[in-house]
C-alpha cells in the first residue's frame, strides 16, 4: 500500500483523539483508534503512531522525559499551535470533522433539532459539543480520578475550569485549563473556598475555616490543606491559569 500523507483534516481528528485518550492507552488495540483507522482507510498502527507523534509536543510529557515518537512532521506542530491559539474554535471544528469521518453526523443533527432554528440553536449545540470534549480530555488526562482525593466514581467527577468558561473564550476547552475534581471539591473550587496554587498544592480559604468546624468539613476540606494534587499524565495545568484562580476567585479573607 503506498504511503499517503496526512491531510490537515485527518491531523485535526487525530489530535482530537490524542486529547481524549489517556497516554498509556494509545495502542493498536484501542477501539477508538481502530474506529478512526477504519474511517480514514489507515491501519491502527498508523493512527497510534500519529498520536504518539503528538505526544512529543506535550510539555507535560517532555518534562517527564516521555517524548513520544521522535520524528514527527512539521504539520503536527502546526496543528498543535492552531489549537493552542484558539482551543474553543478548533475543538468544535475537530468534533464536527470527527463526526463526519466516523459517520456520526446524525448524532449532532439530532441534538440540534431539540432547539429552535437560528443562532441560539447553533450556540447551544456548540457549547454542548465543546463541554463534552473538555470533560473527556480532562478526565483522560487525570485517569478519571479526582486530583485531590483520588475518587474514581465517574458520576462524581467533574472537569473543573480553572479560569471560568465565560472569562477566557479561547481557552474554554483547553485541557490545561482544567482539573479533575469530585463534585464537592469542584463546587468549593468554583466558589473560591479552595484553590490549587501554581506549585500544585491545595489551599483552603480562611472563610471556609471560619464558617464551620464540624467533622464533615474537617474531613472534606481542612485535611487537604497544603496537600499536593495528583499530576495528570499530560496537559498539566497552566500556571498562568492557576495564578488567575488564586488572585481572582480564591477567597483570601
Amino acid at each position: 500500500m503506498p504511503h499517503l500523507d496526512w491531510t490537515r483534516e485527518e491531523l485535526i481528528v487525530a489530535f482530537n483523539l490524542y486529547c481524549k485518550i489517556p497516554f498509556g492507552r494509545i495502542h493498536i488495540r484501542n477501539p477508538l483508534i481502530i474506529e478512526l483507522a477504519q474511517a480514514l482507510g489507515r491501519t491502527p498502527s498508523s493512527v497510534s503512531w500519529k498520536l504518539a507523534n503528538f505526544a512529543r509536543l506535550d510539555p507535560a510529557l517532555q518534562k517527564r522525559n516521555v517524548v513520544g515518537a521522535s520524528h514527527g512532521a512539521k504539520a503536527e506542530i502546526e496543528i498543535w499551535e492552531e489549537f493552542k491559539s484558539d482551543w474553543e474554535k478548533r475543538t468544535f471544528e475537530s468534533e464536527r470533522l470527527l463526526a463526519q469521518v466516523t459517520g456520526r453526523v446524525a448524532e449532532l443533527e439530532d441534538e440540534a433539532k431539540v432547539f429552535p432554528e437560528g443562532k441560539t440553536r447553533e450556540a447551544i449545540v456548540r457549547t454542548r459539543v465543546n463541554q463534552s470534549f473538555f470533560r473527556a480530555a480532562v478526565l483522560a488526562a487525570y485517569g478519571s480520578k479526582c486530583c485531590i482525593t483520588g475518587c474514581s466514581v465517574p458520576e462524581l467527577l467533574n472537569a473543573s475550569h480553572i479560569v471560568p468558561w465565560a472569562v477566557d473564550v479561547k481557552n474554554r476547552t483547553n485541557p490545561r485549563n482544567g482539573l479533575c475534581l469530585n463534585a464537592i471539591h469542584d463546587r468549593a473550587f468554583d466558589c473560591g473556598l479552595l484553590t490549587v496554587t501554581p506549585d500544585l498544592r491545595v489551599k483552603i480559604s480562611p472563610k471556609a475555616k471560619r464558617g464551620s468546624s464540624d467533622v464533615g468539613t474537617r474531613e472534606l476540606l481542612f485535611r487537604y490543606e497544603d496537600a499536593p494534587v495528583s499530576l495528570p499524565r499530560h496537559f498539566v495545568p497552566e500556571p498562568e491559569f492557576l495564578t488567575y484562580h488564586n488572585e481572582s476567585i480564591f477567597l483570601r479573607s
